[in-house]
């Protein structure tokens, strides 16, 4: 991950202060503390579908190889069940901490997404990605270094719709004061202690005056409490223009659901690729951590029977929960050994620009790791 999110995830995933009363960042903070002295740590792991198995399986033998203090609680979960188990949850609050492999989606037919049960279930209110430059990947830009906060509850994800009549479907946007706060709270947070100097909001306030309007309203109140962080405001369309031609401009984002789902897609993009990008999502007590942009190829069969998926962003993930988890030194020690496998070039999957399969960048990483 990149050379400065991680360092502060142990006091960033987060409890939010209580909505009436968030004075100032010189406030000592209020992020979820974890317990530091070394004990072995329980985590959820959710295998998921598609390729999901094959990461975090990879996750797993590296975390053995460096005998990281962690122990995971294996699940099965798919994408066509119902529900989240309700054993899974209990597990995850128990935790505190999951790790998860992508869960299938299905397009249409009405089925609830359980990436989505489990955000709403477990108030897993912000999204986290960071998009950067890894070194000796060549990409069209340089000087990619992009986190993109995204709210994780809301919005057009809130699943409200129904037909009104036949061929007539209403989908309802519910964007919330307390929610909006709450988010760019922790973009700003985030941004204060990660020595972060922007934060732009992404909006399309000029269309939905209301609810976008709300929430810009919510970002610039909290930005006011900011004045050592530059705040500006960008409507979403020209914010993707603006990151295809000059993404070096952005620092923060802080995003409503769905603009954050397409500008976290379009800056691993053009960092390079969904493959290489971390991310969690976090709230006041848990926190899951999984590939940061969309694991759009969870579906893909071919990288499935072939075993070629890639390991790195879930592999940069669990370096990401490692450090939440307070174990700092194995988390630079995993990041480490990945980057180096990435800088060397010798094992690479396909989207790298290779043909090695998983368990070959998996033996390199551990091989890097002495």
């Amino acid at each position: 991950m990149a050379r400065r999110s991680g360092s502060i995830l142990k006091r960033l995933l987060a409890n939010p202060p209580s909505p009436p009363s968030f004075a100032s960042p010189t406030r000592s903070i209020t992020y979820m503390p974890r317990p530091g002295d070394g004990t072995p740590r329980a985590v959820t792991l959710i295998p998921g579908d598609g390729i999901g198995p094959l990461v975090t399986g990879a996750v797993e033998q590296v975390m053995e190889a460096m005998h990281a203090p962690v122990y995971f609680e294996r699940y099965e979960v798919h994408g066509d069940m119902k529900r989240i188990p309700e054993e899974v949850i209990e597990s995850v609050k128990k935790n505190k901490v999951c790790l998860k492999g992508g869960l299938a989606t299905p397009v249409g037919g009405g089925v609830s997404s359980l990436n989505m049960q489990l955000r709403k279930e477990l108030d897993i209110f912000a999204s986290l990605v960071n998009c950067f430059n890894v070194p000796g990947l060549a990409t069209r830009h340089e000087n990619v270094d992009i986190v993109v906060i995204r709210e994780n509850t809301e919005g057009e994800y809130s699943g409200l719709e129904h037909e009104v009549v036949p061929g007539v479907v209403e989908s309802l946007k519910v964007i919330t004061k307390f929610c909006s706060e709450r988010i760019a709270r922790y973009a700003f947070e985030y941004a204060y202690l990660n020595n972060r100097k922007k934060v732009t909001a992404v909006h399309k306030a000029n269309i939905m005056k209301l609810a976008d309007g709300l929430f810009l309203e919510s970002c610039r109140e909290v930005a006011q409490k900011y004045p050592g962080i530059t705040y500006n405001e960008i409507i979403v369309d020209n914010c993707c223009m603006q990151l295809v031609s000059k993404p070096e401009q952005f620092d923060v984002m802080v995003t409503p659901n769905l603009y954050g789902n397409l500008v976290a897609n379009t800056a691993a993009g053009i960092a390079g690729g969904t493959g290489v990008m971390p991310g969690g999502n976090v709230g006041a007590e848990y926190a899951i951590f999984e590939q940061g942009a969309s694991a759009g190829n969870v579906g893909n069969r071919k990288l499935e029977e072939e075993k070629k998926a890639n390991p790195v962003a879930l592999l940069l993930s669990s370096a990401m929960m490692l450090r939440h988890l307070q174990f700092p030194a194995f988390a630079d020690r995993l990041e480490t050994a990945v980057k180096q496998v990435i800088e060397e070039g010798k094992f690479r999957t396909k989207d790298l620009g290779g043909n090695c399969t998983t368990q070959e960048v998996v033996d390199a990483v551990i091989a890097a790791l002495d």
